[in-house]
């Protein structure tokens, strides 16, 4: 089951902002998550959040668990700092030296419902690995992470080295030009992209995208994989956000 099908190859996931998204893109990408209510005020009124607004934004995100109230300001709740995680896993993946090794997860539990089933198979895509069948998922051995400890209760983790050709195989669990394809479109939109809300919903976009990066050894992709541009771009729009925060706290 591939990780990232888009409904056609450059098409763009670009979503409205409302007053929560752009609150939740600035302190999921702030380390640490966290920042002031007067600092909230002056980054949101840049994307044509009003103070009213924000303030009748903060209260529900609160309510509903997104944030927690501290003496300094607002800071993601610890429910979001995983979602932080994953988000900074993404720009900034951790990988190895591949050897030809794949890793295989195979579900060796049985009895479950549709909805831990439809769970099961997110954080298995979470941790970037693809469906060869039901119940059997793969990916290449050139990741540096844990394989979380609650999951060996239900599956079987081992290494494996498939007879089937590395790319072929590859090609066949992730829409690699479709994912190259609307990467593409992403960075073409961000350079025509002018406003700063148009920039933030961009960037949105690409980290949603960058997601669903399978982050595959460079023997196993198309020429001209463009996911290291899109992380520089995203990379570099970050630090313009964290200079323009540094200018209005000097400006006060």
């Amino acid at each position: 089951m591939p990780m990232n099908d888009p409904a056609r190859p450059g098409a763009l996931d670009l979503r409205p902002l409302s007053a929560r998204s752009v609150v939740l893109s600035l302190l999921l990408g702030t380390h640490p998550p966290e920042l002031p209510v007067r600092e909230l005020v002056r980054l949101v009124e840049g994307f044509g959040v009003g103070g009213s607004t924000l303030r009748a934004a903060l209260s529900r995100m609160v309510a509903a668990g997104d944030l927690r109230r501290t003496d300094a300001g607002y800071r993601l709740s610890d429910r979001l700092l995983e979602r932080q995680r994953r988000q900074d896993d993404a720009v900034h993946p951790r990988t190895r030296a591949w050897d030809g090794d794949w890793e295989m997860v195979v579900i060796t539990a049985t009895g479950r419902g549709p909805a831990e089933r439809a769970e099961l198979r997110t954080r298995l895509a979470g941790l970037r690995l693809a469906e060869l069948r039901e119940g059997v998922w793969l990916r290449p051995a050139n990741l540096t992470r844990a394989f979380p400890g609650d999951l060996d209760r239900i599956a079987e983790h081992c290494t494996a080295r498939p007879r089937r050709p590395a790319r072929e195989l590859a090609g066949s669990l992730w829409p690699l030009d479709d994912w190259s394809a609307t990467a593409r479109a992403l960075l073409a939109h961000i350079a025509r992209a002018p406003r700063p809300a148009d920039r933030l919903t961009a960037y949105a976009a690409v980290v949603r995208h960058l997601l669903a990066d399978p982050v595959l050894p460079q023997a196993l992709v198309p020429a001209d994989w463009p996911g290291a541009d899109l992380r520089a771009a995203y990379a570099a729009y970050r630090a313009e956000l964290a200079g323009q925060a540094h200018a209005r706290v000097r400006g006060t």
